[in-house]
């Protein structure tokens, strides 16, 4: 017992969900640290006495991979492997008394703006000199970058506003500082995130002051690529489109989730926007900006989507000829406003009109794909995998577009580093290239 007493805590974090959630466990992974305690992200070993889950509450997938999470590092706890589970993020927001109950082996909840309370536990402080600095759990070539957390949308489908709170925005300066660090740290890429970028400087500057972060942060020495997610597109403010036409180093990609392509069903979801009016900004983006490449995210399945409703939504797709696109089938969400309309469309009608949609959207990305070959492009490069390096152009985000495979057998590329390819081939979400001397 004794020597069990002295021996020194290890704590690993495990993340589950989206990026904004892996950016909470790397400032809560440099607190950790900064105030000398030994922990690490995912670690792989299995000689971590404490675990910290960071979950997703977003749909039901997501619910179910959290909680199996939970439970698995509970039933090493009730074995005597691990000693304390401590459960944060969204999941545990949305479901504390629900989840205290039915798994009452956790040592502790905690919701997604809780990292002190966190750090209390571990008798810990938190430092405020940390702020703009963050490890990375991945390679430190690109970072994620949260300019704001939580939502004021009321959209019907969505409970992230009930897991994360209103909308609060970064002050400029304290970005930029996190810039820098991360510039300094060798992080030539950084990917802006939030629930709702295009909101952002509303509440502290008392206007939409987007493209004013991104000039600013275009400013930043060593900062090669800047890339925009998750822009709400009703208000998009389009100096931002402007910002990037101007500026080398932001990239020509908007991630802009548009979510139905009919009128009806986006007033059911409460967008604030039509059909009409999203095709016009995707025109006028693409009028100001030709070589953008958008990405959008849709729903298929949501109430009031009948078979008219979702044909719309396929002609929507097959006009428009999104560079990306991902098809999510509708989740049901307690207390969100779509929760009080019928779910009548059975889950295998949703899921055969989402894969119905990523199929006319793969001829969309092999035609376009298919006029790259023989151009070149700047490529970074992510990792090697099997007989390949792989990286991503200007035009893909990590993980959720486009790779560009260039032969490890032929050519040698260092991770992190750009390189100049020309494109030999193409399939649906790949580019086969060669690097030019």
């Amino acid at each position: 017992m004794k020597a069990r007493t002295l021996k020194k805590d290890k704590v690993n974090i495990v993340t589950m969900g989206c990026s904004k959630n892996l950016v909470d466990s790397e400032v809560l992974l440099t607190q950790l640290r900064g105030n000398g305690i030994n922990a690490s992200h995912e670690s792989g070993t299995d000689d971590n006495n404490i675990i910290i889950i960071n979950t997703c509450g977003f749909i039901d997938n997501a619910k179910q991979e959290s909680i199996d999470t939970i439970l698995q590092y509970v039933d090493a706890k009730d074995q005597g492997l691990v000693d304390k589970v401590y459960v944060t993020g969204c999941l545990s927001q949305r479901y504390k008394d629900d989840l205290e109950k039915e798994i009452p082996q956790v040592d502790a909840f905690f919701g997604t703006r809780d990292l002190p309370a966190i750090l209390k536990k571990f008798k810990a402080d938190y430092k405020h000199e940390l702020v703009g600095e963050r490890l990375l759990t991945h390679s430190s070539h690109y970072a994620y970058m949260k300019i704001s957390e939580g939502c004021d949308r009321p959209c019907s489908f969505c409970a992230i506003p009930i897991m994360r709170g209103g909308h609060i925005s970064r002050p400029i300066e304290e970005l930029v500082k996190e810039a820098e660090h991360k510039a300094a740290g060798g992080t030539k890429e950084l990917l802006l995130i939030a629930q709702d970028s295009t909101y952002y400087g509303l509440d502290i500057y008392k206007k939409r002051n987007l493209a004013e972060l991104m000039r600013r942060l275009s400013d930043v020495n060593g900062i090669d690529w800047i890339r925009l997610h998750y822009a709400y597109p009703t208000g998009f403010p389009m100096d931002v489109i402007e910002v990037m036409k101007e500026s080398e180093n932001i990239c020509n990609y908007l991630d802009i989730p548009l979510q139905h392509g009919s009128t009806d069903v986006l007033k059911a979801m409460r967008r604030g926007t039509t059909r009409e009016k999203q095709e016009n900004l995707i025109h006028s983006i693409r009028d100001i900006l030709p070589d953008i490449a958008i990405r959008t995210t849709l729903i298929a399945g949501h109430p009031g989507e009948g078979e008219k409703e979702y044909q719309e939504m396929v002609d929507f797709v097959e006009r428009m000829k999104f560079e990306r696109l991902g098809v999510f089938t509708y989740s049901h969400e307690e207390n969100t406003h779509a929760f009080s309309m019928e779910d009548n469309i059975p889950q295998e009608v949703k899921q055969e009109r989402a894969n119905n949609l990523m199929e006319i959207q793969e001829q969309i990305s092999y035609d376009l794909n298919q006029e790259k070959i023989g151009k070149s492009f700047k490529v970074l490069i992510d990792k090697k995998e099997g007989g390949h390096f792989v990286g991503r152009t200007e035009y893909d985000s990590v993980e959720v577009d486009n790779e560009v495979l260039i032969d490890a057998s032929k050519y040698y590329c260092r991770v992190g580093d750009f390189v100049n390819v020309k494109v030999t081939d193409a399939t649906e979400f790949d580019l086969y290239a060669e690097v030019e001397e």
